[in-house]
């Protein structure tokens, strides 16, 4: 553990040291941090998981400069390069830039137009006309360095050489660089044009044709946006301070006499360093870490969407009957049991079929809800989704058997994979699809965790991020969901298991493995008879997995292992057995935690052990409620302007929130549209998944594009003035500050559509 960062990022954080360094130990003892943020709450003063990710993240990124301080070292000792000042100088760089500017000198070049001019012998005449700003006469100290051998022909040739060894000077300085980084970060503006030629087949992106902001205030998605318009080769993209004061920085930095030929050579020479070195280097740098801070917030955008897609309530444990919709191929269908095995399959042509066929199809379903007991029908929301409701829903089954539309994004890669042949092999995808669509809906969580996050769909620019940094992202957000719910071992399937604290793929499979040759787990402690599943990994894993039907009840809980003898204890002096702990409200309100306190067991913990208690494995996700479209609306052309209408946020981004009204598109509120008050995040707002009522406010056929509002009273169509407004800042006028103003009415019918709906066909994938 590196103990010397413990202050530093505690400081950062705003963290005590303590805490800092109890979570750092744990962390390097292997502790993950969905265990650390629920069984070590004494020894980390109760962080949670973002703080104990903060943390984690932070000491990685410090580790890595150091790593990178002492191979700078390393190169500069082996040259002979390192004085006592330099090491000094690199022993106190806290960032990276500040540690790559103190090497850039001495960094081994490739050769450039400097290094030329130092091999033609010029470096003695730029120390002269530096040194000499006041008093030295450029042409006349030239003169003996003029020697066409060595390609300097004459003295402007001379001079221009030793310009070139002061240009590379100045754009290594370290100072100067520091403060240009400021400037840009400061002062620069992205600027974007459309390059010439490109404008009708670049018209998705034509609001960034000629479009400007300063780089401390663009977005992620338009930074993220301008970026792929560069990369597809539609935009030109350059990020720039004003000139004059980057320029003044140099020259107020270098140029030491005025009005003088020396003076007016070194002016030179800092010019070229900005227009043709550093100015380049500062941007790309800049570049780099505002995509840095744009994947940043494009993945918390999607990682908070994930979290609370996997989070959806369950139906749970039921018998129930999946289709997944189709016109000319007709509904796949399957029945599920309680455990989510396939039961039966079949083939209904229920839409676009000739009246036998759908009454045959009747007749099927009929037959299935009675013979297999069904207390759920699940539909995909794909194509023919709502006209296979309807089908559904003219049968007059039970009212007790809800009809639900489920979220089928992913299906299709799910029911394609390695995971699904595993499970299907005598399948083929369109079972392993419908089958897909049923489990989701008696817990999206288990299902979902089998697709790559990324093929989720409720991202934004997902593929234009640090697919690393995406990853890392997603996967800590899908292991603290899954250690939050809770995993049942007996039934979890490989890939649920291996997002289990402590497990893995390895172990997971070797715990399935276990499980198939020797029958359920009866208690956590045969977790131990699991191959290469010690007594860490068993610390890590086993609060989190649990036992239905475990003769101990503890093991259905949440209660630790380690903790099982205190809780022993406690029952004894209750007078009780922990099964009546676990009935009984009026034993366990004579409990008194403080007795318990110990050097190990504070209060924090003894509060979970006895909420635990009250509800053992109680899921923490809210109660499933079933959800209907408005009957009558179920395709683009049923929609007008004015309707309010029932929907279910699919995706939140920093723009907006798209909402799926049943019509097989969904549509946008767009960020202006969330509420009566101002909004900055849409996330304050909406989340995937909630429930909410809209407003039609324009309907776009021919693009299939819907513009909805959450507002009281919306406006219903755009404003003439309004009709070329982009998305975002108005782009600046003569004279005014790129940026400003207020933001726009949002006008579906511009061409923001593009950039937005971009955004979202990019996100969602095809299924």
């Amino acid at each position: 553990m590196h103990e010397h960062f413990i202050g530093r990022i505690a400081a950062e954080l705003q963290v005590p040291d303590s805490k800092v360094a109890a979570t750092a130990r744990l962390l390097a003892e292997g502790a993950t941090v969905p265990f650390i943020a629920r069984y070590r709450k004494e020894a980390t003063g109760s962080l949670d998981e973002v703080a104990i990710t903060a943390v984690r993240d932070r000491m990685a990124q410090l580790v890595e400069l150091e790593q990178r301080r002492e191979a700078i070292l390393k190169s500069l000792a082996e040259r002979n390069l390192l004085s006592d000042a330099l090491k000094v100088s690199i022993g106190g760089a806290e960032t990276l830039a500040s540690l790559e500017d103190l090497y850039a000198p001495y960094r081994p070049k490739r050769r450039t137009r400097a290094t030329i001019a130092k091999e033609a012998g010029l470096e003695p005449l730029a120390d002269l006309v530096f040194g000499g700003q006041d008093s030295v006469d450029p042409l006349a100290v030239a003169v003996p360095f003029v020697d066409p051998a060595k390609q300097v022909a004459d003295l402007n040739a001379a001079l221009a050489g030793a310009r070139d060894i002061l240009a590379e000077r100045f754009s290594d300085d370290a100072t100067v660089r520091a403060r240009l980084r400021d400037l840009y970060r400061a002062s620069g503006v992205v600027r974007s044009r459309v390059i010439t030629g490109k404008e009708t087949e670049g018209a998705k992106f034509k609001d960034y044709f000629d479009w400007s902001e300063p780089v401390s205030k663009v977005p992620s998605h338009r930074l993220l946006a301008m970026r792929r318009g560069e990369e597809e080769g539609f935009l030109f993209l350059r990020i720039q301070p004003p000139e004059d004061d980057a320029i003044a920085i140099l020259t107020g930095t270098f140029v030491k006499a005025r009005n003088t030929p020396a003076a007016e050579q070194v002016r030179l020479a800092a010019v070229d360093a900005y227009k043709r070195l550093v100015g380049f280097a500062i941007e790309a740098e800049l570049r780099m870490e505002t995509k840095k801070r744009a994947d940043e917030e494009a993945i918390r955008v999607f990682a908070a969407n994930l979290r609370e897609l996997l989070l959806a309530p369950a139906l749970g444990q039921r018998n129930v009957l999946a289709l997944d919709p189709g016109f000319r191929t007709g509904c796949k269908t399957v029945v599920l049991d309680r455990q989510g095995r396939l039961l039966h399959h079949d083939v209904l042509h229920a839409t676009a079929a000739g009246a036998a066929q759908v009454r045959e199809a009747g007749e099927t379903v009929r037959a299935l809800v009675a013979k297999y007991s069904i207390e759920a029908v699940a539909i995909g929301n794909g194509t023919a989704s709502r006209e296979t409701e309807q089908f559904i829903r003219s049968l007059k089954l039970p009212s007790s058997i809800p009809v639900v539309m489920v979220n089928e994004s992913g299906a299709s890669i799910y029911s394609a994979s390695e995971v699904a042949r595993e499970e299907f092999p005598d399948h083929d995808l369109t079972v392993r699809g419908a089958v897909s669509i049923g489990r989701r809906l008696m817990d999206p969580l288990a299902e979902l965790v089998k697709l790559d996050p990324k093929s989720i769909g409720v991202g934004q620019y997902q593929h234009d991020v640090e697919p690393s940094a995406l990853q890392r992202g997603l996967d800590d957000t899908v292991v603290s969901c899954v250690n939050r719910v809770g995993v049942e071992i007996n039934t979890a399937s490989k890939q649920l298991l291996s997002y289990v604290s402590g497990l893995g793929p390895s172990l997971a499979a070797n715990l399935v493995a276990y499980r198939n040759a020797n029958g359920p787990f009866r208690s956590r402690r045969d977790l131990l008879e699991v191959e290469r599943l010690g007594p860490k990994a068993f610390e890590q894993c086993a609060g989190f997995l649990r036992i239905r039907d475990a003769a101990n009840p503890l093991d259905r809980s949440a209660v630790h292992p380690e903790r099982y003898p205190l809780v022993d204890a406690i029952a004894r002096d209750v007078g009780c057995s922990v099964d009546d702990l676990l009935r009984d409200a009026n034993l366990r309100a004579k409990v008194r935690p403080e007795k318990y306190v110990s050097e190990g067991v504070g209060l924090p913990t003894l509060k979970d052990i006895l909420d635990e208690l009250a509800r053992p494995g109680r899921d923490p996700r809210e109660q499933f409620e079933a959800f209907s479209f408005q009957e009558g609306v179920e395709k683009m052309e049923d929609l007008k302007p004015g309707m309010k209408l029932p929907g279910i946020v699919t995706n939140v981004a920093a723009f907006g929130a798209f909402v799926d009204i049943g019509v097989h598109q969904d549509g946008l509120v767009h960020v202006s549209q969330l509420a009566d008050r101002f909004v900055k995040d849409p996330a304050e707002v909406v989340k995937v998944g909630q429930k909410v009522r809209v407003t039609v406010t324009e309907v776009d056929l021919p693009r299939k594009r819907i513009a909805l509002s959450m507002k009281a009273a919306p406006q219903i169509g755009a404003p003439k003035e309004a009709r070329n407004a982009p998305a975002g800042p108005r782009p600046p006028g003569p004279g005014s500050r790129p940026g400003a103003g207020s933001r726009p009415a949002f006008n579906p019918a511009a061409g923001s559509w593009n950039a937005l709906a971009d955004a979202f066909d990019k996100a969602k994938p095809k299924d």
